[in-house]
Formats: C-alpha cells, structure tokens, sequence
C-alpha cells in the first residue's frame, strides 16, 4: 500500500521515483550518522510519504511550466501540513510525522511551516531536507531543466549553515564523494 500511495503521489507531481531517490539518499547520509537499523526502516518509510500532503495541491500548480505566483506558492508550501494531517491518525506513520512535516524547516529558519530553527528541527527532518533539496534539483521539472550533479553538490555545499544542518550537508558531500550514491537511477525526463 506506501508504494502505491508514493506512485501516486509522484504520479501528481511528476517526479517518478523520487521518494525512492530520496529513501537512498537519506539512508546512505544516515548510516554515516551511525542511526540504528530501526531508524533506518522509519527513515525509508517516511521518505516514501514524505510529499504525501502534495495531493491536497493542484495538479495544474504541481505541473505548471512557468514561476508560481505568491497564491499558488502558498498552496505548495502546505503540503507538509496537509501531509501530517493525513498521517496523524494512523499509528503506523506516527513515527513519519516529524519528516513529513518538517523537510522544508532551514537551518537559519527561513523555512516552513513552522520556521523552526537550528536543532529545534527534528534530525530526521535535517536528514531529509538534504536527500529532498539534492533530488530536486538534479530531477527534471516542468518549469526547469535537471542541474547538473556536480551544481547540486555545490548548492548543498553554498548552503550549509543557512538552508541545511552544516553537519548533516557534510555527511551528504561526504558519503557522495565516496562513491555510495552514485549508482542511483536518475530521475525520468518529462
């Protein structure tokens, strides 16, 4: 049932496989982090569901070729919301709920939904964000073009310590440079 749940929200959003990219992202930065392997099946079962609250968007906002406005961006940006709100009654995502509804917080707190701060985003979040923020900007959109990997990389190195958890973008640029995320399966061209 997450798997259909994760296609379909991928579905809407036009990123085939990206809960699964960033499921291996995320597990690789956390294994380096030394989180157990219970940690790690949550960590892969949330970033599954992570973008779940997406299906409250509109389909024509989540595909749409040209900027958001200030409105449709605000619609975007509740999709953690909405995500936790789908999730809070069922006891089996409950341990998903702080990355579902955290992976937009920064560092510097210019995030949301909450603009938490610093450590007062939940690790899980911090860990999260990095995987989301690198699969995102190296999987094609429909307003943009893939960056290139080594860009990304540079976007996750730049934003250290205001968008990301300085140690946590570290590990990400570490566990890269090792060669254990190469291997992934690129994001499909629209």
């Amino acid at each position: 049932m997450l798997a259909e749940i994760s296609r379909a929200i991928e579905k809407r959003d036009r990123m085939r496989g990206h809960g699964e990219r960033v499921a291996a992202l995320a597990e690789a930065v956390a294994r380096r982090l030394g989180w157990s392997e219970e940690k790690l099946d949550e960590l892969r079962y949330a970033a599954l569901l992570h973008d779940i609250g997406k299906v409250s968007v509109s389909a024509d906002i989540l595909s749409k070729r040209a900027p958001l406005t200030p409105e449709e961006r605000v619609e975007v940006q509740s999709h953690p919301v909405a995500g936790a709100k789908l999730l809070e009654g069922i006891r089996s995502a409950a341990a998903a709920l702080p990355y579902v509804l955290h992976h937009h917080e920064r560092w510097d707190g210019g995030g949301y939904p909450d603009g938490l701060k610093g450590k007062e985003i939940p690790i899980e979040a911090r860990v999260l964000a990095v995987a989301d923020a690198f699969d995102a900007m190296t999987s094609p959109r429909p307003y943009r073009r893939s960056f290139p990997i080594e860009r990304a990389l540079d976007e996750i190195d730049r934003c250290a310590g205001s968008q990301f958890d300085p140690e946590i973008a570290a590990a990400f640029l570490d566990v890269w440079s090792g060669g254990v995320l190469g291997d992934l399966p690129a994001a499909s061209a629209f």
